[in-house]
C-alpha cells in the first residue's frame, strides 16, 4: 500500500514502517531539514514530564522521541504497532526482546491499546496520529489510559499559515520528498504515502474539534515552522 486514501490498513501500514525502520531517523532528519530535533524538543517541553510521572509515547518508532521524556526524572513507554521499528530500537538502546535498559518497548494498536485505565500522567503521539485508521477512536483510547488531569501531547504535520511559502511547501512535499527518500536508501513508497497522507490530514482547527470531541478539555494548539507542523494539546477532565 503506497496511497493515502486507502483506508490506512493497520496491518499494511504497520508493514510499510517495517521496511523503513532502518534508516527511519536518518531521513526523517534529513527531509525536515534537522527541524524534526526542534520539534521533539517542543513535544518534551510540554509534556514537561517530572519524576515519578509516566509517560506513554505512541508511535514511537525507535524510541527517539521516547528519550527526551526521561530527563527530568520521568519514566516512559515506546509503543507501536510496526515490529520493525520497535526491533530497530530496542537494538539501538542495547536492549533484547523487547525492552532496552531504560525504555521498555511495547507493541500496541492506538485503537486498543494495551494498558489500564488511568495508567500514565500523560500521553503523546508525534507525526503518527495520520496513520491510524480511526482518529477519534484513538482519541478516546488515549483519554481511557490517561489519568483524571493527565495530559495529552500531539505533535502533528499540519496546514502552512503562510501562503507564498505553503506553494513551495506543497511542490517540495509531493514532487520531491519520495526522491530525497529514495536516495539515502529509504523506501520511496512509504514517502509518497507520508506525502498524501500530510496533504490530506485535517487543519488545525478541524484537529482541535475531534481531540474535543473525543473528551479532552482545554485544547489548544500551537504551530511549529509556519505550520508545517502543529502541537496540540489537552486535558483528561478531572
Amino acid at each position: 500500500m503506497t496511497r493515502a486514501q486507502l483506508d490506512k490498513k493497520p496491518a499494511e501500514v504497520a508493514a510499510m514502517f517495517d521496511r523503513t525502520a532502518r534508516r527511519y531517523d536518518l531521513v526523517n532528519d534529513v527531509i525536515s531539514l534537522g527541524q524534526v530535533r526542534y520539534w521533539r524538543r517542543a513535544v518534551a517541553a510540554a509534556v514537561d514530564a517530572g519524576p515519578g510521572e509516566l509517560v506513554l509515547d505512541l508511535g514511537a518508532g525507535t524510541g527517539t522521541s521516547t528519550d527526551s521524556f526521561t530527563s527530568l526524572g520521568a519514566r516512559a513507554i515506546a509503543s507501536d504497532f510496526s515490529l520493525g521499528m520497535l526491533r530497530t530500537g530496542v537494538a539501538r538502546h542495547g536492549g533484547n526482546a523487547l525492552s532496552g535498559p531504560g525504555v521498555p518497548f511495547v507493541a500496541g494498536d492506538a485503537m486498543r491499546l494495551p494498558f489500564a485505565d488511568d495508567s500514565f500522567d500523560a500521553v503523546t503521539i508525534s507525526v503518527a496520529l495520520r496513520n491510524v485508521h480511526d482518529t477519534g477512536r484513538a482519541l478516546r483510547e488515549m483519554l481511557r489510559v490517561t489519568r483524571p488531569g493527565g495530559r495529552l501531547v500531539i505533535l502533528e504535520f499540519s496546514h502552512v499559515t503562510y501562503a507564498p511559502f505553503d506553494l513551495v511547501y506543497r511542490e517540495y512535499l509531493m514532487r520531491f520528498l519520495p526522491k530525497v527518500a529514495a536516495v539515502f536508501g529509504s523506501n520511496d513508497d512509504s514517502y509518497e504515502y507520508l506525502a498524501e497522507s500530510i496533504r490530506d490530514w485535517p487543519d488545525q482547527p478541524t484537529l482541535a474539534a475531534l481531540i474535543r470531541e473525543a473528551g479532552w478539555e482545554r485544547v489548544a494548539w500551537r504551530n511549529l515552522t509556519l505550520g508545517i507542523v502543529a502541537m496540540h494539546r489537552g486535558f483528561k477532565p478531572a
